[in-house]
């Protein structure tokens, strides 16, 4: 099933002091266009990443932005554990001395400990990123299928839309195809009185030459040629939608032949209602050719 390269998502995370927010959004491109804005200091971050997007997409201007604040008024608290050591030592000689004495202390907790001045020290502001980056990396994982998820709806969107649009064109082909064969006869008697002018003023031209010239007259006037290149068009590109892979830049240029093919038999017309579904399939055609932008 084919993707759409519109999509977006979001998400929010938090460990220790630091939190944040992600946005993952694209719009149509020719290829892949990564855009990153990330925190300078998660060293390694962007390049996990990038790798992680290069893996999963094929094609659109992709942009991924991660806000990342620290709380400062809960800073990080380390265990100073020389003045903890020197604490503890303390209460044991402590302990030891009131026993001989035949006193009996009340148990100290640890959360008394800990309250104790000097126990506790503030945390370098310069954080270790490296259990930082590995969290947010396994995170975005999340971040990322959300955001494929509705790539493949948007999809499903407008796989329905250009099933729709070729059933059109079928149905119009059809038509031209018919038109052709209801004009055989007029094209026929055309012919005929384009034959008698040419003869009653081609005294002195060749005869090999009357016959060329006739044999052009014929085949500007036949669309058999573009109605059968308009059904493996049709055919082609029903074949391109039913894929799993990347298909958007193939059915681009399929488009571009539907162009042409509409083109030539609006030029070979010659008839009003036959001009008329010409044009009418260069409308559905370039309806198509937008949507087909938006496919991965």
């Amino acid at each position: 099933m084919i993707r759409s390269m519109t999509a977006f998502a979001s998400g929010k995370g938090a460990l220790g002091p630091h939190s944040w927010t992600w946005e993952l959004r694209s719009v149509n491109g020719k290829g892949l266009d990564l855009r990153l804005r990330m925190p300078d200091w998660l060293s390694g971050l962007e390049a996990a990443l990038r790798a992680e997007l290069s893996k999963s997409l094929s094609r659109g201007n992709v942009t991924l932005s991660l806000r990342l604040s620290k709380d400062e008024t809960a800073p990080d608290l380390m265990l100073n554990e020389t003045a903890m050591s020197a604490v503890l030592d303390a209460l044991v000689r402590t302990q030891q001395l009131a026993s001989a004495r035949d006193v009996t202390l009340a148990p100290s907790s640890a959360a008394e400990l800990l309250s104790l001045k000097g126990m506790l020290d503030a945390g370098s502001d310069i954080d270790d990123p490296a259990p930082l980056v590995a969290h947010l990396v396994v995170e975005f994982k999340d971040v990322l299928s959300d955001f494929i998820q509705m790539r493949e709806s948007e999809g499903q969107a407008l796989f329905r839309v250009l099933g729709g649009q070729l059933d059109q064109v079928a149905s119009l082909t059809d038509q031209a195809a018919d038109l052709a064969e209801q004009r055989k006869d007029k094209m026929a008697e055309a012919l005929r009185e384009n034959l008698s002018r040419v003869l009653d003023n081609a005294q002195g031209v060749e005869p090999d030459r009357v016959a060329q010239e006739l044999a052009l007259l014929a085949v500007k006037a036949d669309i058999t040629e573009e109605v059968d290149r308009l059904k493996a068009h049709v055919s082609a590109a029903r074949d391109l939608l039913a894929q799993d892979v990347a298909v958007g830049r193939k059915l681009d240029f399929l488009m571009q032949e539907f162009n042409r093919e509409a083109n030539t038999l609006c030029s070979k017309a010659q008839s009003a209602d036959l001009t008329s579904v010409g044009l009418e399939l260069k409308a559905v055609i370039d309806q198509m050719r937008e949507q087909v932008q938006n496919v991965e």
